[in-house]
C-alpha cells in the first residue's frame, strides 16, 4: 500500500467560489486551491477549517477538480457542528484547507476496462471524480450507479444513453455524466421519478447478469458510501469473482496519520494489521476489508 508522502500535502487559503444548497442539507462547494487542483487525484480528500472559530478540521472528498483553472469541488451534507458552520460559509470567504490527502483508486488496466461505480450519499463525489478521470482514459469504460434516499444535488435527467439489462423505466442519470458522455443510472428507495426501487448493488447485479461471461469478467468495481453498502458491494464483487476497491469513510482528527483516530482492521498478507483510513487509505481492496467469513 502506498503512503501519502507529506511533500504532497498543501495548505491553502482557497478563497470560496461558489456555495450552493441542495435538498436534504447537502451544499456543493468549490474554492481555489491551486496546488491541491494541480496534485489531486480520485479518491483523495482535503482537510477544511470549516469556521476561524472551530479548531477541529472535517475531512470532504473531492468531487472534481480542475487544474488549469485551479478550482476544487466538495459535496457534503451538513450533519453536525462543523459542516453546520461551514453551510454558512459564502462566496468571497476564504477557507483555510489541506490536501489533497490519501490513497486513491486505481485506474482500470487493460484486460478489465470496464468499471462499475457504485456511490452511496455522501459516497457520490468521489465516483463523479473517478468518472472524469476515466472518461479522459482511452483505456476505461465507465458504468456509473449512484443512489440516495434523499433528493439527489442536482436535477436528474432521462438519459441518452441506453444500457443493457437495465430494467424499462430506469432512465434517470446525472446531467454531469451524460454531457461527458459518461453512462449512469440512480437508485432510491424514495420513489423518485426514473430511479431503480432498490439499492446500488440490486441495479449492479442486473445490469451484471446481462452481460455475457466474456464481458463479464472484464468488469472491476469501485465503491463509496455508507460501511453497510461497502459491505454490499464487496459482497457483490466476490459472487462475481470481480476485483473491488473501496473507499471508507471515518472520523478524522488529523487527517495525515498523526493520531491513528481512524484506524481500521485490514487483512494483509502478513495478517491482521490497524490500517490508518487517512493516509494508508481511504482506499482499500475490498476483500481487504471485507473478508469473506
Amino acid at each position: 500500500m502506498n503512503h501519502t508522502h507529506r511533500g504532497t500535502i498543501f495548505v491553502e487559503d482557497a478563497p470560496i467560489l461558489s456555495h450552493t444548497a441542495h435538498a436534504g442539507d447537502q451544499h456543493i462547494l468549490r474554492v481555489k486551491a491551486p496546488q491541491c487542483a494541480a496534485h489531486a487525484r480520485p479518491g483523495s480528500f482535503a482537510h477544511l477549517q470549516c469556521d476561524p472559530l472551530l479548531p477541529m478540521r472535517r475531512p470532504l472528498s473531492i468531487m472534481r477538480a480542475h487544474p488549469g483553472e485551479g478550482w476544487v469541488e466538495f459535496l457534503y451534507k451538513s450533519v453536525g457542528e462543523g459542516t453546520r458552520l461551514l453551510a454558512r460559509r459564502q462566496a468571497g470567504e476564504k477557507i483555510n484547507m489541506m490536501g489533497p490527502i490519501g490513497t486513491p483508486f486505481q485506474m482500470p488496466h487493460g484486460d478489465r476496462p470496464r468499471a462499475l461505480l457504485l456511490g452511496g450519499g455522501v459516497g457520490i463525489p468521489p465516483m463523479v471524480f473517478l468518472a472524469d478521470a476515466m472518461r479522459r482514459d482511452p483505456v476505461s469504460e465507465p458504468f456509473v450507479i449512484m443512489g440516495s434516499e434523499v433528493p439527489f444535488p442536482f436535477n436528474p435527467q432521462p438519459s441518452r444513453i441506453m444500457i443493457p439489462g437495465i430494467p424499462e423505466g430506469v432512465i434517470a442519470a446525472m446531467p454531469l455524466l451524460e454531457d461527458w458522455g459518461v453512462a449512469s443510472r440512480l437508485t432510491s428507495q424514495a420513489g423518485f421519478s426514473g430511479c431503480h426501487e432498490g439499492f446500488v448493488t440490486d441495479l449492479a447485479r442486473l445490469w451484471l447478469d446481462a452481460l455475457p461471461p466474456q464481458e463479464r469478467r472484464k468488469v472491476q468495481v469501485y465503491a463509496c458510501g455508507p460501511h453497510p453498502m461497502l459491505e454490499a458491494c464487496a459482497a457483490l464483487a466476490r459472487d462475481y469473482h470481480l476485483p473491488c476497491q473501496v473507499s471508507l469513510e471515518e472520523y478524522m482528527a488529523c487527517a495525515v496519520g498523526g493520531c491513528a483516530g481512524c484506524v481500521v482492521k485490514v487483512h494483509t498478507d502478513q495478517g491482521p494489521a490497524m490500517k490508518r483510513v487517512c493516509v494508508d487509505g481511504p482506499v482499500f481492496p475490498a476483500e481487504r476489508v471485507f473478508p469473506a467469513t
